[in-house]
């Protein structure tokens, strides 16, 4: 019978668990989002958030097992989030992986947070195929990666200070919207007019892959400050901050086909999600014979069913082992897992 592999996501502020089985896909996923408590500080608390998953996990645990109808007998590895992410909540699903594990005598496999990002649009219809290029865009991560299959990855570039999805949340907050900011001030934008502001596209013209938002924040600081507000304004710096964002984004997936030499592009990430970006990608990207793949929706943000898929990968080359003596990786360069290379390419 096809292994499978049930995997723990707890990096940050969502509790996801799920279970995937070689050739059927994904049995049952469940995901606990901590948006809404959250929200009353703007921003995550990291000791609320890894309490909370302490009081989620198995509870999501038996609700994914009782949907796909598996028994603990019938799991054949467990995978969790090893890093990057908080270490505090991390340590919640690495502590409960292991622990499962040894007790059901099973192979533990920690996973990188962002490989799980990486390949989450394989869990889509229709799939891309190796190699690609991969636009990671999320509140802590901006970065573009050649991908030549499972381990196999490239750093084309990187953001240099704050990431797309930082710039989308530092901006929201300056302009009085709630937490999480990006889908509040992408909601403001839709209402804005075009053109009313002009904001900087940091390194646009770089002449690299590289990313910078931090300047992009001070000035959309500097309008707030200089400008009333009313809600059509409001609503036209929003519009204008996101039109920067995308518009860096857009240019660099671009020049990251064009240096690479591949049609493919895959964009994963919370701020993945973001419709205008898709737009923008798709139109781009469709222009030059390339094409664009996302992971579904509910996939973009954090959720197990993006660790439990990667680990069934790792599991099928018996990258794993029951050594259950286990440490968290706050911060863990891609680069570092087994097979990835952190070389340009030229």
């Amino acid at each position: 019978m096809p292994l499978i592999t049930l995997g723990i996501e707890s990096s940050c502020d969502e509790t996801g668990l799920a279970l995937y089985q070689m050739g059927r896909g994904l049995l049952a996923h469940a995901l606990h989002t901590q948006v809404a408590m959250h929200s009353e500080y703007g921003g995550v608390v990291p000791e609320l958030a890894s309490r909370d998953h302490v009081r989620r996990v198995i509870p999501l645990l038996r609700q994914v097992m009782h949907e796909a109808d598996v028994s603990l007998a019938q799991i054949d590895a467990i995978a969790y989030t090893q890093g990057p992410g908080l270490g505090g909540a991390l340590l919640v699903g690495a502590s409960i992986a292991n622990a499962l594990a040894y007790a059901l005598d099973l192979p533990a496999i920690g996973i990188h947070h962002l490989e799980g990002h990486l390949l989450s649009p394989l869990l889509s219809d229709p799939a891309p195929e190796f190699p690609f290029v991969a636009l990671l865009v999320s509140g802590g991560h901006t970065q573009l990666m050649r991908v030549d299959g499972v381990g196999q990855y490239t750093l084309l570039g990187e953001t240099l200070d704050d990431a797309a999805g930082e710039a989308f949340d530092k901006s929201a907050k300056l302009l009085g919207l709630g937490y999480p900011g990006g889908p509040a001030l992408a909601k403001l934008a839709a209402s804005g007019r075009g053109g009313q502001f002009k904001l900087p596209r940091p390194m646009l013209h770089s002449g690299d892959l590289d990313f910078s938002f931090s300047g992009l924040k001070t000035a959309v600081l500097t309008l707030v400050k200089q400008n009333d507000s009313y809600e059509q304004t409001r609503a036209d710096i929003a519009c204008a901050t996101q039109e920067a964002i995308i518009d860096v984004l857009a240019h660099k997936a671009r020049a990251a086909l064009a240096q690479t030499g591949l049609s493919q592009l895959v964009v994963a990430g919370g701020v993945g999600a973001n419709s205008l970006l898709r737009e923008r990608l798709n139109q781009d990207i469709g222009k030059r014979g390339g094409k664009v793949f996302y992971p579904d929706l509910e996939f973009c943000t954090d959720n197990g069913a993006m660790i439990a898929f990667a680990g069934a990968l790792r599991l099928a080359q018996q990258q794993c082992n029951k050594d259950y003596r286990f440490n968290v990786k706050p911060r863990w360069n891609l680069a570092e897992i087994t097979g990835a290379i952190q070389q340009p390419v030229a």
